[in-house]
C-alpha cells in the first residue's frame, strides 16, 4: 500500500471524477500534502478516514493497494470473525487481511476488530488446537498473518497530532508474543496516543532505559506468557517503584492470573482492548484537563 496517493488514484478509488478530489483537496474537505512542484498528494490514512467519516464508497480499493474486496463483503462482527477463523487455519492472508479492512471501513474500532475478531479467532482456533482439529502450525502461521494485517493497518490510521501524549509498552522476557503490545499499540493510536511498542521478550532494565528516557505517559505491559514468575514480579516490582508515580501503568494478557495480578501495583488492569481504550481514554482527558 502507498502512503500517498494522487488525486487521480483517489478519484478511480471512489469512481468520481479526479476534478471533484481536486475541488476537495483545496476546500480542505480531505487533508492534502503538496509536493515541491506544487502536486496535490493524499495520505492513505487521510483518504481512509473520509470514506468512513463522509459515507462515501470505496469502489475500486485496489487502486490504493487495498483488497480489491474491500468496502463490498460482509462487514457483520459473528460473520467476520466466523470468516477469519477459517482464513487464518488456511493460512489465506489476502482473505485476512481483506476482513479486517472491511470490518475497518464499516467504522468499527480498533478495540472491536481486535478482541471480537482476532483475539476471539485465535481462542477458537487454541479450542480446536487442544482438540486435535488444528496443528501448531497453523497457529503459529496465522499469529504471523495477523503482525503483517496490524502492521499495514497502522498505514490507514492518521498521525497522532504534535501535541498527543507518548505511551510506549511491551512484553518482558520470556514473552515471545507480539500479538498483545501490537494491538496495544494500534488501540491507542486509533485513540489519538502517540503510541509505540518497543516489541516483545525485553528486559527489565532495558525498559526502564526506555521509560527514563522516552517520558512517556503511560506505559503498557501485554503478558501472554510468563517463563519464571519470581522473575517477572521482582523486575516488574522493580520498574513500577522507579516509574509508578510519574508515569500510568496498564497491564493485561492471559498470563496474569489472579494470583499474581495481587502481588502487583499498577493503574489499570485491562482484560481486553475495549478495557484498556477505556483506560487510556480517561487517561487522555485528565492529561488535556490538567495541561497548562
Amino acid at each position: 500500500m502507498a502512503e500517498l496517493l494522487t488525486p487521480k488514484q483517489v478519484a478511480r478509488a471512489l469512481e468520481v471524477s479526479e476534478s471533484s478530489v481536486k475541488r476537495w483537496c483545496d476546500k480542505g474537505v480531505i487533508p492534502t500534502q503538496y509536493t515541491a512542484g506544487g502536486h496535490r498528494r493524499i495520505a492513505l490514512s487521510a483518504m481512509m478516514r473520509f470514506v468512513r467519516e463522509g459515507g462515501h464508497t470505496l469502489v475500486h480499493p485496489e487502486a490504493l493497494g487495498l483488497p480489491v474486496t474491500s468496502g463490498q463483503s460482509v462487514r457483520v462482527v459473528d460473520r467476520a470473525r466466523t470468516h477469519l477463523i477459517e482464513a487464518l487455519l488456511a493460512g489465506d492472508e489476502a482473505r485476512c487481511r481483506q476482513i479486517a479492512i472491511d470490518l475497518f471501513l464499516a467504522e468499527h474500532s480498533i478495540s472491536v476488530i481486535c478482541d471480537e475478531v482476532f483475539a476471539a479467532a485465535f481462542q477458537t482456533i487454541g479450542k480446536r488446537w487442544a482438540c486435535g482439529e488444528a496443528e501448531v502450525y497453523q497457529e503459529r502461521r496465522g499469529c504471523e498473518i495477523t503482525l503483517r494485517v496490524l502492521h499495514e493497518m497502522r498505514l490507514l490510521l492518521p498521525n497522532p497530532p504534535v501535541e498527543a501524549p507518548l505511551a510506549i509498552g511491551a512484553a518482558a522476557s520470556g514473552d515471545i508474543y507480539s500479538l498483545g503490545t501490537t494491538m496495544a499499540e494500534l488501540v491507542l493510536r486509533d485513540g489519538g496516543w502517540n503510541a509505540v511498542s518497543l516489541g516483545n521478550n525485553l528486559p527489565f532494565e532495558t525498559l526502564a532505559a526506555a521509560i527514563r528516557t522516552q517520558r512517556p505517559r503511560l506505559f503498557w505491559m501485554s503478558c501472554s506468557h510468563i517463563a519464571d514468575e519470581a522473575a517477572f514480579l521482582e523486575g516488574y516490582t522493580r520498574l513500577h517503584e522507579q516509574f509508578g508515580g510519574d508515569v500510568a501503568f496498564a497491564v493485561g494478557g492471559y498470563a496474569l492470573t489472579e494470583p499474581i495480578r495481587r502481588k502487583m501495583t499498577f493503574s489499570a488492569f485491562c482484560d481486553n482492548m475495549r478495557h484498556f481504550e477505556g483506560f487510556a481514554q480517561t487517561l487522555r482527558n485528565t492529561i488535556e484537563r490538567n495541561r497548562p
